[in-house]
């Protein structure tokens, strides 16, 4: 009895980590799939309007996962950025966060990737969620630019 107690209480457990609904709400399986420049940078033609656009953990900046190396779609987002001005960023990766469902991972759950940018001059810390599960419209975030080609 005690051992079926066990069982039960690890299921629930492993269970509550992770919520059946997902919180994101920029998810677009429509999205047009991403396109690479000669630089191995993503070709970006959107400017998102919206401040939560990859600020905020619901609102993350969907790549969806497509290659081998896990982190390939977060460098070549990430490469294609500039700062306010124009000026050349670097980032780090902090943490993966925020489990959420999604059919995507063998698991059946993903974690959101959490990037800071830095670049000279900079007043505020910048961080972005990345998320390779899901697809949606590629943007860059409110108050950047795109890299000079």
């Amino acid at each position: 009895m005690k051992k079926i107690i066990f069982v039960l209480s690890i299921s629930i457990i492993l269970c509550s980590c992770v919520s059946t609904r997902s919180t994101l709400k920029n998810v677009d399986d429509t999205a047009p799939d991403l396109v690479l420049n000669n630089n191995n940078t993503f070709d970006i033609k959107l400017f998102s309007t919206d401040k939560k656009y990859g600020y905020d953990k619901d609102y993350p900046i969907n790549i969806f996962y497509q290659t081998s190396k896990s982190d390939a779609n977060q460098e070549r987002f990430l490469n294609a950025l500039a700062g306010p001005k124009g000026e050349k960023i670097t980032y780090a990766k902090l943490e993966s966060c925020c489990p959420f469902p999604t059919k995507r991972s063998d698991m059946g759950a993903g974690f959101l990737d959490v990037y800071e940018l830095k670049w000279e001059g900079q007043k505020k810390t910048v961080v972005l969620y990345l998320n390779i599960y899901e697809k949606g419209v590629l943007m860059v975030p409110f108050g950047l630019r795109l890299k000079d080609k």
